[in-house]
């Protein structure tokens, strides 16, 4: 930071390149979560821990009466009462999924602390440029929301009316507050890279919160589809057109329940919900082929081979994951591009965005 006068100047390049280059940081430890997330869910980890100690849960059970007590607590959810427990669950099992529900959770604390102290550090440094310090405080309040969002979704299938899994509307909200804290992430790295540059910050155009709009649905209806078991409605098998395009040998499939309305089916019936997120999915690569067309024009060339690479390989990713059944990895690896993709499309809104 240079002084003038004795009186701070900032904003200057050796005060932001390291704020975007901890951003940035920030946003990959995001992601990392993401795909975390997606183990825990598909490994039905997620209602291991049925404690949220957000002081002292960072240290595992060390002892086997430590691992005896959190697994008798387990023992009483409906999840271990109505599945694991009369599939014959052991001690080790149990560890397994304790494991990753851990990790996930030990992951939200690190990516706390490493927003939270840089940040304090800046601030008392002075170094964070003027109009800045109410985005990062909104975006470390996202953090802690996510935290109490995370334990408000765990808590729906911890009682005895629960079923085996945790409520898919709160899945959501979950998903996408962590989702929506990369696009800030990201975003305000952007701004602060392009200050460095000594250029105007970007404010969003139209067809940038279009973009940005429709792969938001696209998002939420992914985690119905998650949170309702969806994924494995359309059938399975290498190569097997009855799985995808089709949906068990039709194009709509069978099975819908409408009794209780279209909107209660739309975010509560998995053949539908199935049925939107892999067609509403073509709608999001035209609108993102158009986004890189533009893009083009700008010269932003960079960005625009970002954007196409990230469709596509969701695209890929998405099929390639029905039609196996759900394999794990696959499934992770379909989360995790979805988080590279909000990243890549937050990019391109941000380099068509109007200079003020």
């Amino acid at each position: 930071m240079r002084v003038n006068d004795g009186r701070p100047i900032i904003g200057t390049s050796d005060d932001i390149a390291p704020m975007v280059r901890w951003l940035l940081s920030v946003a990959v430890m995001v992601v990392l979560i993401v795909a975390v997330g997606g183990i825990t869910r598909l490994t039905e980890s997620g209602l291991s821990i049925t404690q949220w100690k957000p002081l002292t849960g960072f240290i595992p059970p060390i002892t086997d009466a430590q691992w005896q007590a959190e697994f008798t607590g387990y023992k009483h959810i409906p999840q271990y009462l109505d599945v694991n427990g009369p599939a014959g669950m052991t001690l080790a099992q149990y560890k397994f999924i304790y494991f990753w529900e851990w990790v996930h959770r030990l992951l939200a604390r690190v990516i706390g602390l490493i927003f939270a102290i840089p940040l304090a550090w800046f601030w008392f440094k002075r170094t964070i440029p003027g109009g800045y310090k109410p985005r990062l405080l909104a975006l470390l309040a996202l953090g802690g929301l996510q935290g109490v969002v995370g334990w408000w979704m765990v808590s729906s299938g911890l009682s005895a009316e629960a079923l085996d899994r945790v409520s898919h509307f709160r899945l959501a909200a979950h998903l996408l507050v962590a989702l929506f804290t990369l696009g800030g992430l990201v975003w305000t790295a952007l701004d602060l890279k392009a200050m460095e540059r000594g250029e105007p910050r970007a404010r969003l155009t139209g067809f940038g919160l279009l973009a940005l709009g429709m792969l938001t649905i696209q998002l939420f209806m992914g985690a119905m589809v998650a949170g309702l078991r969806a994924g494995v409605v359309a059938g399975a098998g290498w190569w097997s057109w009855d799985a995808w395009p089709l949906m068990q040998g039709s194009f709509f499939p069978e099975g819908v329940e409408w009794a209780k309305g279209t909107l209660h089916a739309l975010v509560n019936d998995p053949y539908l919900t199935h049925f939107v997120h892999r067609w509403w999915a073509w709608a999001i690569v035209a609108v993102l082929v158009v986004m890189g067309r533009k893009l083009k024009a700008k010269r932003e060339r960079l960005v625009s081979v970002a954007v196409h690479a990230a469709f596509g390989t969701q695209v890929l990713l998405g099929i390639f994951t029905v039609w196996s059944g759900v394999t794990l990895w696959l499934a992770v690896a379909h989360q995790l591009c979805g988080a590279l993709l909000v990243a890549a499309t937050v990019w391109g809104a941000h380099a068509l965005g109007r200079r003020t």
